[in-house]
């Protein structure tokens, strides 16, 4: 008789010490007014961290070009260079407004799947996006139109139209959108920022969101499939350019404005990884704390082939917070 085989490593609980340490960096400077020092600090407390994850890790969507963003760029390898290879996803600050304003919602995210699974954006930085948590998956289509969406999820929910909560980025090109779906009879819920947070809500109990329209970037979309995989719900995506340069030059590169982006597509298979830490306060996490003791975080930790989600509140000692000064603390 074989001994039974032991559960592959769950990297995503070596992964919260990377959006653990960019979220206290990027806390330092919540509601400060400076987006720009907000992120840098984050961008650098997570670059650092992440070296010592042991993963042969290629930022796939990370925070630009190699010559835009010196820091986590596309197509940077991190890790130790040990196996796994995996594809990495890094947003350090979801909601970098947020952060400055002092805001709630904003987060620091990373997912990671394995090499070759997930979907590389390019130059299409947008995409119109639908997303719902685990009791309405297969209940919407991205091509339907919004009221039509809502009224086959009130029946997949058991609830009337008028008790949906709809999420969508507080945009004026949402402004038809959001007419339509108070039309339906549903309420919005308005972001300014932070659309992965936002399609997280609608798969997490108590959060009032139950599903997300609208167009968002398209790097965050990848995202929030990662995160959706492993908490049961779905997301579609329909690739959107910015104006007809960007979709000539994108459909000679092989991208298709027509095809519609199922969670699989974004996030192939069944093993991939996600773990955000709150920043500032939102629906499902507590932003940092400051306080004698040092810092307090809590974060939320996914693994889809387990379909395991946990959140996690951790205390950081202030003498151990001063060793890591030059990652951003």
């Amino acid at each position: 008789m074989q001994p039974p085989s032991q559960p592959d490593r769950n990297i995503a609980l070596e992964l919260i010490r990377v959006t653990e340490a960019a979220a206290i960096a990027a806390a330092r400077w919540a509601g400060r007014g400076d987006k720009m020092a907000a992120d840098g600090a984050a961008v650098d407390a997570m670059r650092i961290v992440l070296g010592a994850v042991e993963m042969d890790g290629i930022v796939v969507i990370g925070e630009g070009e190699k010559d835009e963003a010196p820091m986590l760029y596309n197509g940077e390898l991190i890790g130790n260079g040990r196996p796994p290879q995996v594809d990495v996803a890094v947003d350090p600050i979801d909601g970098t407004t947020l952060t400055a304003m002092g805001r709630n919602g904003a987060i620091s995210v990373i997912a990671l799947s394995d090499k070759g699974s997930m979907f590389n954006p390019g130059p299409v930085v947008y995409m119109k996006k639908v997303a719902v948590g685990p009791r309405g998956r297969g209940a919407v289509d991205i091509n339907a139109s919004a009221t039509d969406n809502l009224k086959e999820l009130a029946l997949r929910l058991k609830k009337p139209v008028q008790e949906l909560g709809v999420v969508i980025l507080d945009r004026p090109r949402h402004d038809d959108l959001v007419a339509e779906v108070r039309e339906a009879g549903a309420r919005v819920l308005s972001i300014t920022d932070g659309d992965v947070a936002g399609a997280i809500a609608t798969g997490w109990p108590n959060s009032g969101a139950d599903v997300l329209f609208g167009i968002g970037g398209t790097p965050e979309g990848v995202i929030a499939a990662a995160a959706l995989k492993g908490l049961g719900g779905e997301i579609q995506g329909v690739l959107y350019p910015r104006n007809d340069a960007e979709r000539v030059a994108s459909e000679a590169l092989g991208y298709d404005f027509t095809r519609v982006l199922h969670t699989n597509d974004l996030v192939a298979g069944d093993n991939c990884f996600f773990a955000a830490t709150a920043i500032t306060d939102g629906d499902f996490l507590r932003g940092v704390r400051f306080h004698d003791f040092g810092a307090t975080t809590q974060s939320l930790v996914v693994r889809s082939q387990s379909g395991t989600v946990r959140t996690i509140e951790t205390f950081h000692r202030h003498d151990k917070l001063q060793e890591f000064t030059t990652a951003g603390f």
